[in-house]
């Protein structure tokens, strides 16, 4: 699977730019701010219908247009596929498939595996557990159409319950037939959900232990540790048995929407007692696990896209990275780097097909 084109209009600051990829490495090169982390989230936006970057989608329109286009040409299985991605201001996104517009973007997610790995991903780490849950869900609804319906499902039934809670404290009238209907299904939904992610851990369990054991060169023990209510033989007695909380809080107190990942070093949190260096290299051996699961799942390897890795690694780590491209690891690459002569350096001495484009104010130069 490639990336053989992409053509952005009115994409953040790309008002108008065609790239033509090569099939291993491509590097866009140019200062902060340039617009080469936009390309990324342009791959990024193709294969997953929303932004790594932005929440909301009219923070990717250019400044002062009202709307943007994205269109890439594949080949997955080597059959052609054109993505085209259009969204303006006010009205609902579009994604089409060789110019057929989809009913829902959920039905696209996972056809293009991709995996990213950018400056701010230790925040998996020292953030909080909704962007852990973010990166396990993005991860399992790639892998698992019926995973990522049911996903959508249970927020919509948390959203109306919550709705519901506070309609009660508003009116002081109370419908607990309904809200029983909402609780049953929350509860059938978190069960599921539950067993779907602590599943992926296992599968992840060895391939975390061996990435990070070779990027790091270290013999310290790691685990991703999930944390969840649901999975208790008694959940839904305990969900209910919170009934009067949720009541008082007008808020669901209970459900996988409270669940969260400690990531271990030993027995103990990374967070607290892994260094800079350990909690890099933990990072990178999950997104490579990520990368060898989606592999094994589709039968090809995802795209990868490296955002600003040289300026955030160590020269040990990326000598460990490169050695990996240099294998045939992985398939087509994307990254980004400040200082081209860093990039051509590094790059220039791998047995890999390598292309580079100069990024300045959101074209590139010829």
């Amino acid at each position: 699977m490639h990336l053989e084109s992409i053509d952005l209009i009115q994409f953040k600051n790309h008002i108008k730019t065609t790239l033509k990829f090569c099939p291993q490495l491509n590097c866009f090169m140019g200062l902060n701010g340039s617009g080469k982390t936009n390309i990324l989230d342009s791959i990024h936006y193709l294969s997953l219908t929303k932004s790594a970057v932005q929440s909301s989608d009219t923070l990717n329109i250019s400044h002062s247009q009202d709307f943007f286009a994205i269109k890439g040409k594949f080949q997955i299985e080597e059959k052609p596929l054109e993505v085209r991605c259009t969204f303006e201001a006010g009205k609902k996104k579009l994604i089409y498939q060789n110019g057929k517009a989809l009913e829902k973007t959920s039905e696209h997610v996972g056809i293009i595996p991709i995996v990213l790995i950018a400056p701010d991903d230790t925040e998996l780490i020292k953030g909080g557990s909704e962007g852990r849950r973010k990166f396990f869900d993005g991860m399992i609804s790639q892998l698992d159409h019926p995973y990522l319906d049911q996903l959508i499902r249970y927020h919509h039934f948390l959203k109306q319950r919550n709705a519901l809670l506070k309609q009660f404290a508003e009116t002081g009238r109370r419908d607990l037939t309904l809200l029983g209907s909402y609780d049953q299904e929350l509860i059938r939904l978190s069960i599921i959900l539950a067993n779907r992610r602590a599943e992926l851990l296992e599968q992840m369990a060895f391939l975390l232990q061996d990435h990070y054991s070779e990027i790091s060169n270290g013999t310290e023990e790691v685990a991703v540790s999930y944390q969840t209510e649901a999975l208790r033989p008694d959940f839904a007695e305990y969900f209910l048995s919170l009934r009067q909380k949720d009541l008082a809080t007008k808020n669901s107190n209970a459900g996988i929407h409270k669940d969260d990942y400690d990531f271990l070093i030993g027995d103990h949190p990374i967070r607290k007692i892994g260094s800079q260096g350990q909690q890099k290299s933990f990072i990178i051996a999950l997104k490579l696990a990520q990368f060898q699961i989606f592999e094994e799942y589709k039968g090809e390897k995802p795209l990868l896209l490296l955002d600003d890795i040289f300026d955030k690694l160590d020269d040990e780590r990326i000598a460990k990275l490169m050695e990996l491209v240099s294998k045939g690891t992985f398939g087509q690459i994307f990254l980004t780097d400040a200082r081209p002569e860093r990039s051509k350096t590094i790059l220039g001495n791998l047995d890999a097909e390598v292309k580079f484009f100069e990024v300045e104010k959101g074209e590139i130069k010829k």
